[in-house]
């Protein structure tokens, strides 16, 4: 119960959208929609989510200097976007991180395994990253799309602030010494927290080292983008398979909308929010709310299907289950 306040926020913008969908969608359409579409297109975009999901963890693997291997990683990729479908607040992510130090490889100086903290700022890059690209992928729509008149500013503002997230994240990276002198002085009356909280800081700020490594951040940018590019086909795929006059700029414009909505605060799995945000940016190309939503559920399912079966194989191969990992999460967290 005194978790409602952090909850409630998401819970209620899932619903609002759940139900203006019900109301503006015509359930009948839909399902005719879904019968009628072209299952070659779809069969397609589904065997690209797996590949989508094996370059994504070749882009975390990256950002964590190689220090597990690509099978852990591409099995623990999967256990945290599964985790994110039926966990609050994200908390996958976390998942995820708390995961990948149980598999990585113990450092030849310390013979330590990767910490927590060091793996969390990984993380952190990559959806900033995430999110620099939508909000470029949707400026670069907005020409194309009839009708969204004013969503340019709402790409500049998140383009513009992404881009002094990850500056603020270099200066932090570039003055690691400096941040950790700062933060030991500011904490000197609390010792526990210095404790505490300097080998966090610490780790974390090693995390973000991987910012002024310009070839390995060259080799991550190229990987991410690579990653994004077979999204875009995936996504064209299913749009065109509900839509013959569908063109190459629609996945631009929906997969942009349907990440916006994804980071949106929302019921675990972005339910409401990442469908609302597809089916309505395909309903301004197409004036077609019902298969819109049809392309929208068909773009969940392709989230669910690598992630269930990715997932599902890495939590099966250790022996947990999603109930005993959001334990172990909300001990991490100190709940």
């Amino acid at each position: 119960m005194k978790k409602i306040p952090r909850w409630l926020p998401g819970a209620i913008i899932s619903l609002v959208l759940i139900a203006a969908i019900l109301k503006w969608v015509d359930l009948r359409a839909m399902a005719e929609a879904i019968r009628k579409a072209d299952y070659h297109d779809l069969a397609v975009a589904f065997a690209l989510s797996f590949l989508w999901m094996m370059v994504r963890a070749r882009v975390w693997q990256t950002l964590l200097r190689h220090r597990v291997s690509y099978g852990n990683v591409l099995l623990t990729t999967g256990e945290g976007y599964l985790l994110n479908n039926f966990l609050p607040f994200r908390l996958g992510e976390v998942g995820r991180a708390f995961l990948i130090t149980r598999k990585s490889t113990p450092s030849a100086d310390s013979g330590e395994r990767l910490p927590f903290g060091e793996v969390l700022p990984t993380i952190v890059i990559e959806r900033v990253v995430d999110l620099g690209i939508s909000a470029a992928i949707l400026l670069a729509s907005l020409p194309y799309v009839v009708g969204a008149k004013g969503a340019e500013r709402i790409g500049y503002v998140v383009g513009g602030g992404v881009a002094i997230g990850l500056m603020a994240l270099y200066a932090l990276a570039r003055s690691q010494r400096r941040t950790l002198d700062l933060f030991h002085r500011l904490s000197a009356r609390w010792p526990a927290l210095q404790k505490m909280g300097g080998g966090f800081l610490q780790a974390f700020l090693a995390g973000l080292g991987v910012l002024t490594e310009g070839w390995l951040f060259a080799r991550f940018l190229c990987w991410m983008m690579l990653n994004w590019g077979m999204a875009l086909v995936a996504y064209y795929l299913m749009m065109s398979a509900y839509f013959q006059q569908a063109r190459p700029v629609w996945s631009l414009f929906g997969l942009g909308a349907a990440a916006f909505g994804g980071a949106i605060p929302s019921l675990p799995g972005a339910v409401g929010t990442f469908d609302g945000a597809l089916a309505g940016a395909l309903t301004l190309l197409t004036g077609d709310p019902s298969t819109a939503l049809a392309v929208a559920l068909t773009a969940r399912l392709y989230n669910y299907l690598n992630s269930g079966l990715i997932g599902g194989l890495g939590l099966a191969r250790e022996g947990e289950t999603l109930g005993e990992i959001y334990r172990q999460i909300l001990q991490l967290k100190g709940e």
